[in-house]
């Protein structure tokens, strides 16, 4: 018993319940009814992992957030491996970022879709997987995709694609067409997150590798698709689609900021009245008058060797202000301006001794 056997039945059981319900409007062995079947698999798995779509999208949003500085980081310690790589791992640390988020889904989905290709390529021999008895078998060999059976390959000979009721010719378009509406809808999908959902005002790493996927998945699914039975090819083409038309969604309703994608959703939303434009703060009123500075008071001399504790003498009008008389004692230190000593006052302070006389 393998470890994958366990997938196998539940795949094969998925597909079986789904082909039971189509029944009850196709024929049984119709292409219709086992192909509808596959996409209703792929569907279901798609819900199941939009928890891990949603996640990505984070994923990837911090990512593109955390490229400026990552690539300081790399300019930084450029010439230190080591060191460049632990500042990496400390920047994913502190922003809870995981570069693995963004590859989430994709991983979530490699089981299935090579339980699909392990249950697809047992029928085309005739074998029972997983769940499926022989008379499904022989059923879902009969069953054609536009005159293609869902087991044969682009690669299959005459012999082989002739035991399974078709042609080469059949095969060989109808694999060309779904691998050609694989590729392009892959290159669609990364082409509107790159012009559309990505902010253009920071050059980083990140862009230049998302650029490339965008030309690198279309030439993997030329190169694989010629090895996958027509019903894989269908798998893969109805989860491109899902993907293309789940990011168009998203991209419209929760663009990244600073997108062209996020500049006409508020477009959009003042259009309709949903979204006021933010009016600039009002400033605070300032006081234009001139400030009027205040200008000392003149001082005699003498106030200005007592550090301005005198006072001006009474005066008449019209008249010269006398200075005030000071005592013959010496005041204490630190009574005027410094500590400093007074000096004696004038001659004209001084009693007039002729009158005496």
């Amino acid at each position: 018993m393998g470890i994958l056997n366990p997938l196998y039945d539940a795949v094969s059981w998925i597909i079986v319940q789904f082909h039971s319900l189509y029944s009850l409007v196709f024929d049984k062995d119709s292409g219709l009814a086992w192909g509808l079947s596959i996409v209703s698999l792929v569907v279901l798995i798609r819900i199941c992992l939009i928890p891990l779509f949603v996640k990505q999208i984070k994923a990837t949003r911090n990512m593109q957030a955390l490229q400026p500085k990552m690539k300081a980081i790399q300019e930084r310690y450029k010439n230190d491996k080591q060191r460049q790589s632990e500042e990496m791992m400390k920047l994913y640390k502190e922003t809870g970022t995981n570069p693995l988020s963004s590859c989430l889904p994709i991983l979530a989905q490699s089981p299935f879709f090579f339980s699909l290709y392990h249950v697809l390529s047992n029928i085309a021999k005739g074998n029972q997987v997983g769940v499926l008895n022989a008379d499904q078998v022989a059923s879902a060999q009969k069953a054609h995709i536009f005159g293609a059976p869902l087991a044969a390959t682009f690669r299959d000979g005459a012999d082989k694609v002739a035991s399974l009721g078709a042609s080469v010719t059949d095969v060989r378009i109808v694999t060309i067409i779904m691998i050609v509406l694989m590729s392009a809808s892959q290159f669609y999908t990364q082409r509107q997150l790159m012009t559309k959902n990505v902010d253009m005002t920071v050059k980083t790493p990140f862009m230049q590798q998302q650029k490339m996927l965008m030309y690198v998945f279309p030439i993997m699914f030329a190169v694989f698709g010629i090895n996958f039975p027509v019903g894989v090819l269908i798998y893969w083409l109805t989860t491109n689609v899902w993907t293309m038309g789940q990011q168009m969604f998203v991209i419209r309703r929760n663009p990244t900021p600073g997108s062209i994608a996020y500049k006409q959703r508020q477009e959009r939303l003042k259009a309709k009245g949903l979204l006021k434009e933010e009016s600039a703060p009002a400033k605070e009123p300032q006081d234009t008058a001139p400030v009027k500075r205040a200008q000392p008071k003149r001082q005699t001399k003498s106030q200005r060797q007592t550090g301005g504790s005198g006072q001006p003498a009474a005066t008449s009008a019209g008249s010269k202000p006398k200075p005030a008389a000071v005592s013959s004692k010496p005041k204490p230190a630190g009574g005027g301006a410094g500590g400093t000593k007074p000096k004696p006052s004038s001659g004209a302070d001084k009693p007039n001794l002729s009158k005496k006389k």
